[in-house]
């Protein structure tokens, strides 16, 4: 007596794909939060530049013309240090190629990695996502210590509300998506080899600026003030910031969070559509 047996493929999973990419992001944060001595020499360079920041808004406070711009914007010397803090924390999620993904583009590494069975952009948008959060758990996490434990006019104050506290952590998920999204867009950007480094420095630099990190987007002149709150790089920092500090309401994180919704599904469609381009012309160097 003989027995047939019929072997049918089945078809593969509508979300394996997600689920690779999420092992994908995964194993990434996991290998960089190793990097241990690098995360404390991080944070004492984030510590020590918070200590110098306040210094010299304190000193500005005190012997500044009351009329001088940012004192009439009716920030408090509390609520700029805990802004310093918290800049100094959503610092580490601003948006950045990692060196790896420039050297596979110059080297012409990038040829390997269309051989992966998934798509190049989601896989560096997942590995990009993790590079960004890799760096919170210890670095982000002792810097926010050294402002609370800090003494005097040091020390970061707790959160406006317990509903803006709650705010923040969801406008902070908010940046972590906008800073990825951006991050690759230049990156899509950059997948055009003659035009080298130049292009994305640049295009790194001016979200840098306009995100408050550098330069509180509160204390800025009064008649740029509409235009740095809706602008997409506020929110990398500036609007959960404020919404801790309670320079925003509670209630103004809905509009806060779909501001940072929307302009990360901008940048995915744009970083998407420059990148097909990109890899259908792409030329692939080195030997």
């Amino acid at each position: 007596m003989s027995a047939e047996i019929r072997m049918t493929a089945s078809p593969p999973s509508k979300t394996a794909p997600w689920k690779a990419y999420f092992s994908i992001f995964r194993i990434e944060l996991l290998q960089k939060v190793q990097y241990r001595i690098a995360a404390l020499a991080g944070a004492a360079t984030s510590i020590f530049w918070g200590i110098v920041e306040i210094t010299v808004y304190t000193v500005f406070y005190r012997y500044a013309d009351n009329n001088a711009a940012g004192i009439a914007a009716g920030m408090t010397l509390q609520q700029l240090a805990s802004y310093i803090w918290l800049g100094q924390f959503m610092f580490l999620i601003q948006p950045h190629v990692p060196g790896e993904f420039t050297q596979k583009i110059t080297s012409g590494d990038v040829g390997l990695e269309l051989c992966r069975p998934m798509r190049l952009y989601r896989h560096w948008f997942a590995r990009l996502a993790a590079i960004n959060l890799s760096s919170l758990p210890v670095r982000g996490a002792m810097v926010l210590l050294a402002g609370i434990i800090l003494p005097g006019g040091y020390r970061m104050s707790l959160p406006a509300s317990p509903a803006g506290f709650a705010a923040t952590l969801i406008s902070a998920v908010g940046s972590l998506l906008l800073c990825t999204s951006y991050g690759m867009f230049v990156t899509s950007v950059r997948m055009n080899v003659s035009w080298g480094n130049g292009p994305m420095f640049i295009l790194l630099l001016v979200p840098g600026v306009l995100s408050g990190t550098y330069l509180p987007l509160q204390l800025w002149p009064d008649f740029m003030q509409k235009f740095l709150l809706f602008q997409p790089f506020a929110g990398y920092a500036d609007l959960p910031i404020r919404l801790y500090i309670g320079s925003l309401a509670p209630s103004d994180a809905v509009w806060a969070v779909g501001l940072q919704i929307l302009w990360s599904g901008f940048f995915i469609f744009l970083g998407n559509l420059i990148m097909n381009r990109q890899l259908k012309n792409i030329v692939v160097q080195g030997g």
